[in-house]
């Protein structure tokens, strides 16, 4: 099939290339565009134009989507089917309609469940057991369109944020040129979605990491393997931001009456923090100006005591 393909992170890139790899001609990959990066302000490129340049593509990066001049362009290559995964813009009637397959977009959740932006990191927060990804023929509306095909799969136990982004980004990768050939040959059809079963989920924003440890220690568990690898959980040591990389909840009975945010023990290796139901023993973290390392390494060079208060308005 000729394909358009329309994409920005590195969950997309995957799908690129199984695109590629599978024989499809890609008329065009479309991303978003470059955008200044850092204090020095360089000139930062989305990892799906890395792919493109590297397969010698044609790259479009329209600052609006629905610019008339951008859909004409489109139009003009008389492609078969639009790819979307991740693209970073909401896509206007004229585009959604224009090719004869339509737009299949890649979701990173199964559908209804999760749309919106972040599926992937809240299926971890949010303690689903399972996840997985579907492709949809899209419509007007946000992750609305009918389903197409769908994969599920089973979250591990210390699953985090980063590592179900990849597990999902490659098995997108193989679901939607499954889908194209479903698609091509007529042996699929869209199936409308059960609105009744909808969920939404918002986009991940840094201060939502900042630890708050009224909340029980399952749920802090879960928000910082969720946020692994960006935006991460922190709280503050001495008025400095600590991440939390890694930590197991355990039960305290003598530390009951200890405010949440109390470190109640230091341990060789770990350190214990009250919550407001349970305790989290942490054993990864990162200060502030320093590498992420092994909470024992941190605690040979940095005296942490039983009864320090970790948080932004704890007493420095």
């Amino acid at each position: 099939m000729k394909v358009i393909f329309m994409g920005t992170p590195d969950f997309a890139v995957g799908t690129l290339e199984a695109i590629l790899q599978a024989g499809h001609e890609v008329a065009a990959v479309v991303t978003q565009p470059d955008k200044p990066k850092g204090r020095g302000g360089a000139v930062s490129i989305s990892p799906v134009k890395e792919a493109a340049c590297r397969h010698n593509l044609t790259v479009l990066q329209p600052q609006r989507a629905r610019d008339p001049e951008f859909i004409e362009k489109l139009h003009s290559y008389g492609a078969d089917v639009i790819v979307v995964v991740a693209f970073g813009q909401i896509l206007p009637k004229e585009i959604i309609h224009m090719p004869p397959f339509g737009c299949i977009n890649v979701h990173a959740s199964l559908l209804p469940a999760y749309r919106g932006a972040s599926p992937v990191q809240w299926a971890v927060i949010d303690g689903q057991e399972y996840s997985g990804v579907t492709t949809m023929l899209m419509d007007e509306g946000v992750d609305t369109g009918g389903i197409l095909l769908r994969e599920q799969v089973k979250l591990d136990e210390k699953e985090t944020g980063g590592s179900l982004f990849e597990r999902l980004s490659k098995i997108g990768a193989q679901l939607l040129v499954k889908t194209l050939d479903s698609v091509e040959a007529g042996t699929v059809k869209p199936v409308p979605q059960d609105e009744s079963a909808a969920t939404y989920v918002k986009m991940l924003k840094k201060p939502m990491g900042e630890m708050d440890f009224s909340r029980t220690a399952a749920g802090l568990e879960r928000l910082i393997r969720g946020l692994d690898p960006w935006p991460s959980a922190y709280t503050y040591l001495n008025g400095k931001i600590l991440k939390i990389w890694s930590a197991d909840v355990i039960s305290e009975q003598d530390s009951a009456a200890a405010q949440p945010g109390t470190v109640t023990a230091v341990n060789k290796d770990s350190f214990v923090i009250r919550c407001g139901e349970g305790s989290l023993e942490v054993s990864s973290i990162q200060l502030e100006g320093k590498k992420r390392m092994a909470a024992g390494d941190f605690l040979r060079g940095f005296p942490v005591e039983a009864g320090l208060m970790l948080g932004r308005k704890a007493d420095i």
